[in-house]
């Protein structure tokens, strides 16, 4: 009867690799932290000769390695073509850029806008430029002043009737911004005011501070009166 080599029917585990030690076919070593599955009958020939030899599983990247490349705070950790690589912490307000495939990433600042950039993120046609409300309030006059929604105002003083400062909660930059606004009576003054009728925002001038706009709300009479709603807006 015929003779059928069967040969191994599972790997054997030779642990560390010998150069002393005889291999045979499906003998697999450790060599380097890799695995390597010997194909060829070798002695003193090693795990890394491909003729003998096949790798099972490849070493990875361990801490020691992951520790030696990232030194300082703030390092990113990042593979180029060859290997793992550091790439230190960028400069204050920079941004971590990448190339697309195939390139490294970087440290990359924030370029300038443009007043074509100002255009586009407010949805503006033409070629005008575009500026921003520096302040803005919604107030109820009447009675206890209360603030229904602002922004960077950080309160109402309530001077005598009809006549209100708007307190900034940041400071314009000067004093020479442009402000105006409109305000509603809601009920009847005297029969000067009929109900919601529109009222004037005056002498926005007066008491005009980079820390707050002082404004007054003429009636038909020539005095002041108060309103329930009142709004006021900066613009610089």
């Amino acid at each position: 009867m015929a003779t059928v080599n069967l040969g191994s029917i599972k790997f054997k585990w030779k642990g560390t690799y010998s150069g002393a030690t005889a291999y045979t076919v499906d003998d697999v070593v450790e060599y380097n932290g890799s695995s390597y599955i010997c194909k060829l009958a070798s002695t003193g020939n090693l795990p890394t000769n491909t003729t003998y030899f096949d790798v099972m599983s490849q070493a990875g990247t361990d801490g020691t390695d992951v520790g030696t490349t990232l030194t300082t705070q703030g390092d990113i950790l990042y593979r180029d073509g060859s290997g793992l690589q550091r790439l230190g912490a960028g400069t204050a307000g920079q941004y971590l850029q990448t190339g697309g495939a195939g390139a490294n990433p970087s440290w990359s600042s924030v370029s300038g806008y443009t007043n074509s950039d100002a255009l586009t993120l407010f949805n503006a046609s033409g070629s005008a430029p575009v500026y921003a409300c520096r302040a803005w309030v919604n107030f109820n006059g009447a009675g206890t002043v209360a603030i229904r929604g602002s922004g960077n105002v950080t309160s109402i003083t309530d001077n005598k009737t009809g006549d209100y400062t708007v307190n900034f909660t940041t400071a314009i930059q000067d004093a020479n911004y442009s402000a105006g606004g409109f305000c509603r009576e809601d009920t009847t003054d005297g029969g000067n005011n009929p109900t919601n009728r529109a009222l004037n925002l005056a002498r926005v001038s007066s008491g005009v501070a980079t820390s707050g706009v002082r404004v007054c709300i003429a009636n038909f009479s020539g005095g002041h009166t108060d309103a329930e709603t009142v709004n006021v807006v900066v613009f610089r």
